[in-house]
C-alpha cells in the first residue's frame, strides 16, 4: 500500500479507529482511577569482604568474590525462609507466598549492592517491609558466611527504607498515554485488517480498472429515495435529480461519433439500485427532450412499470407470442413524455423469449422509432437474461452498489458481458455516503443551489 492508500483507509475507516481508541482510553483511565494506590519503599544493602592484611591483591580477590556472590543473594530475598523470618520479625498476617509477591530486589548494575523494594497500600507497611526485609538478609548472609567464628563477608545497609510519600502506581500520564498509543494501534490494525478482508468496492478508480469501463457518476444515498423514488417528484436542484441529469450527458458523450441507441441497465446481483437507475435515467433523458423508451426488461422479477404506476399484463412477453402488436403495448407515463414498454405476463422461460429470433426484430423496430432505449435487465450474475439482452443491445450500464458489490462480483460481471461479445459502456457507483461523495468522486458541485434567475428575485425582493 502507498501513502495514499493509508490516507484513504483513515478517511473511510476514521469512525472506527476513533471507536476503538476511545474504548482502549476509557478501560485505561477506568482501570487507573480504581486501582488501590501502591506504595514502594526500598533498602539497599552493600556487600564487602573483609581481608588479612589489606593488600591489593586480597582486596581485589575479595571484590571479585563479592561480586559473584551478590546476585546469589538478590535471589535469596524470593525464598520461602526470608519471608518467614519477615513474616514473624513484623507479625504480619501474610502467608510467605503473598508477602513475596509484594517484594523484588535487584543487584545494581556494575556494583555489589541490593537493592529490595517493598510494594504495598500501605506507605509505613511498605517500609517497614524493605527494612526488615534488608536486616534479615544481611543476617542471613552473616550467618551462612561465618566459618570458624569468622565471616569474611560483610552486608551493610548503605540505604535505610524511607517512608514513601507518593504512590508509585498508578500512574495516570503514563497509563493514559499508553492507552491512546495502544488504542491507536488498535484502531489503525484493526481498520487494516478490515480493508485488508473488504473485497467490496468503495472507489470509483479501483472499478474503473477493473473493468476498464469509465464511471458515469455516482448517486448518493438518500433516505428519502424510498418514499419517492422517481426524480419527476424532486426539485430540479435535488442532489439526486443532478446525479442523474450528470449521467445522462457522460452517457451521451461517451461517443460523439456513435451514440448509444440502446443501453441495458444491470448489476452484479439483486438489490443494487439498477431498477431505480434505469427508471430515473429514462425519466431524465425524457426531460432532456430525447424520445425515449424504458423497456422492463426483468422478465422474471419485474418492478419498473409497478414503480411508475403502469400496468404490466401487457408488454414484452405478449408481443413476443403475438398476442398485441408494439403500438398496442406501449404506455405512456403521466406527466412525462417517457414511454414504456411493461414485461408482460411472466414467462416459464425467459432466457428462450429475450434470445428468440421476436426479440431481435422487436429491438429492431424500437430502434427505428426512438432515440434512445433504455433496458431495465435482471442481474447478471443469477441469470443470463442480463448478458442475452446486452448482446442485442448497444452495450451496458453497469450499477455498482457502494460497500455492497465485490471487486469478483464486478469482475466476473464484464467477463459475462464479454462472453456474448457485449460492451460495458460505463459504471454508476449508487449509495455512496454522501460525506464522500463530492469529496471524492468529484460530482458533487453545483448541488444545493437555486436556479439563478430565483436567487436574483429573492436578492430583489430583500
Amino acid at each position: 500500500m502507498e501513502l495514499r492508500d493509508y490516507l484513504r483507509l483513515l478517511r473511510r475507516r476514521w469512525l472506527m479507529i476513533l471507536s476503538v481508541t476511545a474504548v482502549v482510553l476509557a478501560a485505561a483511565a477506568t482501570l487507573t482511577f480504581t486501582a488501590t494506590p501502591q506504595y514502594q519503599s526500598s533498602a539497599q544493602l552493600f556487600i564487602s569482604t573483609s581481608t588479612q592484611d589489606g593488600g591489593s591483591g586480597d582486596a581485589y580477590q575479595g571484590a571479585l568474590f563479592s561480586s559473584q556472590r551478590v546476585t546469589s543473594y538478590a535471589q535469596q530475598v524470593d525464598t520461602t525462609q526470608l519471608a518467614d523470618s519477615v513474616i514473624a520479625d513484623l507479625d504480619l498476617d501474610l502467608t510467605a507466598a503473598e508477602l513475596k509477591d509484594k517484594v523484588s530486589a535487584d543487584v545494581v548494575p556494575d556494583t555489589v549492592m541490593v537493592q529490595i523494594a517493598a510494594t504495598d497500600p500501605e506507605p509505613v507497611l511498605a517500609q517497614a517491609i524493605a527494612q526488615s526485609y534488608a536486616e534479615q538478609l544481611s543476617a542471613w548472609i552473616e550467618e551462612i558466611e561465618t566459618v570458624g567464628g569468622r565471616t569474611p563477608v560483610r552486608a551493610s545497609l548503605s540505604d535505610a527504607a524511607s517512608l514513601p510519600s507518593n504512590p508509585s502506581s498508578p500512574q495516570p500520564v503514563r497509563n493514559l498515554g499508553l492507552g491512546l498509543v495502544l488504542g491507536l494501534l488498535l484502531g489503525v490494525g484493526l481498520a487494516l485488517l478490515r480493508e485488508l478482508l473488504d473485497t467490496t468496492v468503495k472507489d470509483p478508480a479501483e472499478a474503473t480498472t477493473l473493468t476498464t469501463a469509465p464511471m458515469l457518476g455516482s448517486i448518493a444515498y438518500d433516505a428519502a429515495a424510498r418514499a419517492e423514488p422517481l426524480i419527476t417528484s424532486l426539485p430540479t436542484t435535488a442532489p439526486r435529480a443532478e446525479a442523474f441529469r450528470v449521467i445522462r450527458t457522460n452517457l451521451q458523450f461517451l461517443e460523439v461519433d456513435h451514440a448509444e441507441k440502446v443501453v441495458v441497465v444491470t448489476s452484479a446481483l439483486p438489490n443494487e439500485g439498477k431498477t431505480s437507475t434505469s427508471l430515473n435515467l429514462a425519466l431524465s433523458l425524457a426531460q432532456a427532450g430525447k424520445k425515449t423508451l424504458l423497456i422492463e426488461g426483468d422478465l422474471r422479477r419485474p418492478k419498473a412499470s409497478a414503480a411508475l404506476g403502469l400496468d404490466h399484463a401487457v408488454g414484452v412477453t405478449t408481443v413476443l407470442v403475438g398476442k398485441v402488436s408494439l403500438e398496442e403495448a406501449i404506455q405512456k407515463h403521466p406527466g412525462t413524455d417517457l414511454s414504456v414498454l411493461s414485461a408482460g405476463a411472466i414467462p416459464p422461460n425467459p432466457a428462450e423469449l429475450l434470445q428468440s429470433q421476436a426479440m431481435t426484430e422487436l429491438l429492431a423496430k424500437i430502434r427505428s422509432e426512438f432515440e434512445v432505449v433504455i433496458i431495465d435487465a435482471p442481474p447478471l450474475l443469477p441469470v443470463t437474461d442480463a448478458a442475452l439482452l446486452a448482446s442485442h443491445a448497444d452495450g451496458a450500464l453497469l450499477v455498482v452498489r457502494y460497500g455492497s458489490t465485490t471487486r469478483d462480483q464486478l469482475a466476473q460481471s464484464v467477463e459475462r458481458l464479454a462472453s456474448v461479445d457485449a460492451k460495458a459502456l460505463g459504471l454508476v457507483m449508487n449509495m455512496v455516503p454522501s460525506r464522500r461523495r463530492g469529496s471524492s468522486y468529484g460530482y458533487g458541485y453545483g448541488y444545493g443551489y437555486a436556479p439563478e434567475a430565483a436567487e436574483t428575485g429573492k436578492r430583489k425582493k430583500d
